[in-house]
């Protein structure tokens, strides 16, 4: 392609109209409550995530449950292969069904530190499937373990080795003819006399055995059945807030307040301190590690947040610890605007790689920002999520909503992001060129209920790149906030790899909708 081409490429591109907004419709939910009905705390889910091919998702509960769904929709997967490869999109929503579930993690005690370990999962983090068996991690607080969850075919003893004749209703021998007492049975016995079949007395008979029946094992069923391969424990002095699996498909680190640690799958004993921002004396403490994640590519590539509004970039290449950055992604604060609750609600809760990992998305309280990994001088786009609650953080500090964790997610295409809010309420944005989608759905059977189309600025020019600044409607605002219940969070969710699907748990319940 030469230079005019490329221009004229380009301008056709700038020209085409954005596409529409996605409309989201309701597609399952798993657990829903009836109206009236009391949430056990046990039963509330706390780790929502896909695998990497979108046919399973697991889900963690503050019970230390793991359950599992499989996909139901797509049954030949060669065919479902066939139509990607052509871009023709599969009519039908993505459809799941309950697979199994077990118990991850127990409460447990530190009677050293005088400590009680809640059985909460953290995390749950899918690894590569072998051999047919799924293969995932969870963590609570303090430990990690790794799970195979794999089939098994019951095999039960359908024909014994007896002969019509000799096969009694109740499986005893049937009595032998008087005359000849002495009677070779076809299995190797023998009907009369005392006999032992470790006596060396024994002599077979003139011409052998006339045949050898074997008893018949036959699988009528199967069962899954969840085993615990391996517990990594013992290397983390704080509270873990994360675990992230490495492209290598062999390591993985974990992370709490003030380290990152990095394990191998097999190697359960033995972890390499990667990241440490303990500093010598903990009055001298500024800021935490709130969230770490591997590259989706580049294997010695990883990103954490911080409680100050700063994600790292770290490259293993460079130094055993990697306490040195390779890039650093920050927005300073506005001048002037610095109150009580700027370093709160400045703290990352969630971050996350897009598939290609040209972009980091990060969420803190108010807003969600998306990076790009070549460029730090600021995000790419901003997204307010929640603006209209601004004028009341002083009562969100007070009831310590001010502190909830909200998690963040990217489209498989990364043309859009996701997070939750308040009321059972998460938003969806575009973030492609020229695109102003910003839609509000509401976690029930109805998602376009409570839904407001907010509009967004005109997008400014920063550098040769694109910075967008997302901004919902005041007034609407205003109200909203007056009838938000803080109760109900939407913490949790996850984008299918795939396709322009979402899951998300609000209190017990897991809703999926499609577009």
């Amino acid at each position: 392609m030469n230079g005019k081409e490329a221009e004229d490429a380009m301008s056709s591109t700038a020209l085409s109209p954005p596409p529409p907004p996605l409309e989201w419709k309701f597609s399952q939910v798993f657990g829903e409550r009836t109206a009236g009905e009391e949430v056990q705390e046990v039963d509330i889910i706390s780790a929502i995530e896909f695998d990497k091919s979108g046919d399973h998702l697991a889900t963690g509960d503050r019970g230390g449950r793991v359950v599992l769904f499989e996909r139901t929709d797509v049954r030949d997967h060669a065919r479902r292969r066939e139509l990607e490869m052509l871009d023709n999109p599969i009519s039908r929503h993505p459809e799941f069904r309950y697979k199994t579930e077990f118990q991850s993690h127990e409460p447990e005690f530190d009677y050293l530190k005088s400590l009680e370990i809640e059985e909460k999962i953290n995390k749950i983090r899918w690894c590569q499937t072998t051999n047919g068996g799924l293969f995932l991690l969870s963590t609570n607080d303090k430990t990690i373990k790794y799970w195979r969850v794999q089939e098994k075919k019951v095999k039960r003893i359908s024909e014994m080795n007896l002969s019509s004749a000799q096969d009694a209703g109740d499986g005893s021998f049937a009595s032998s003819s008087a005359s000849n007492p002495a009677v070779y049975l076809p299995n190797g016995g023998c009907s009369g006399g005392a006999y032992s079949s470790f006596s060396n007395d024994f002599t077979f008979p003139p011409g052998g055995f006339p045949s050898l029946r074997l008893p018949k094992v036959t699988s009528q069923e199967t069962s899954i059945v969840a085993r615990c391969r391996r517990i990594f424990a013992h290397a983390h002095d704080y509270h873990i807030n994360s675990i992230s699996t490495n492209s290598d498909g062999e390591t993985f680190i974990s992370a709490d307040d003030l380290r990152i640690n990095l394990w191998n799958l097999e190697i359960s004993n033995q972890s390499f301190n990667i990241v440490d921002v303990k500093p010598a004396n903990m009055e001298d403490l500024t800021e935490v590690i709130t969230s770490a994640e591997f590259h989706p590519v580049h294997c010695n590539t990883l990103a954490y947040s911080s409680s100050r509004g700063s994600v790292r970039l770290i490259d293993l290449r460079q130094s055993a610890l990697c306490d040195n950055h390779s890039q650093l992604f920050h927005e300073p604060e506005t001048p002037g605007s610095k109150s009580f609750f700027t370093e709160i609600i400045a703290s990352i809760s969630d971050i996350k790689f897009a598939k290609d990992g040209r972009h980091i998305l990060s969420r803190d309280y108010m807003t969600l920002k998306l990076w790009d990994v070549s460029m730090n001088s600021g995000p790419v786009a901003t997204f307010q999520v929640h603006e209209y609650l601004r004028p009341k953080l002083c009562d969100l500090y007070e009831n310590d909503s001010i502190f909830d964790k909200f998690e963040c997610c990217l489209s498989g295409d990364g043309s859009r992001v996701a997070t939750g809010s308040y009321s059972n309420l998460f938003r969806v944005f575009g973030c492609g060129p020229g695109i102003t989608e910003a839609t509000t759905l509401e976690a029930s059977k109805n998602p376009t209920r409570r839904q407001v189309q907010n509009p967004a600025r005109p997008a400014r020019s920063l550098g040769g790149l694109t910075r967008v600044v997302r901004r919902g409607a005041e007034n609407a605002g205003l109200d909203a906030a007056n009838n938000f219940d803080f109760t109900a969070k939407l913490l949790h969710l996850a984008w299918h790899p795939t396709e322009n699907s979402i899951a998300c748990a609000a209190a017990n319940s897991l809703y999926m909708y499609y577009a």
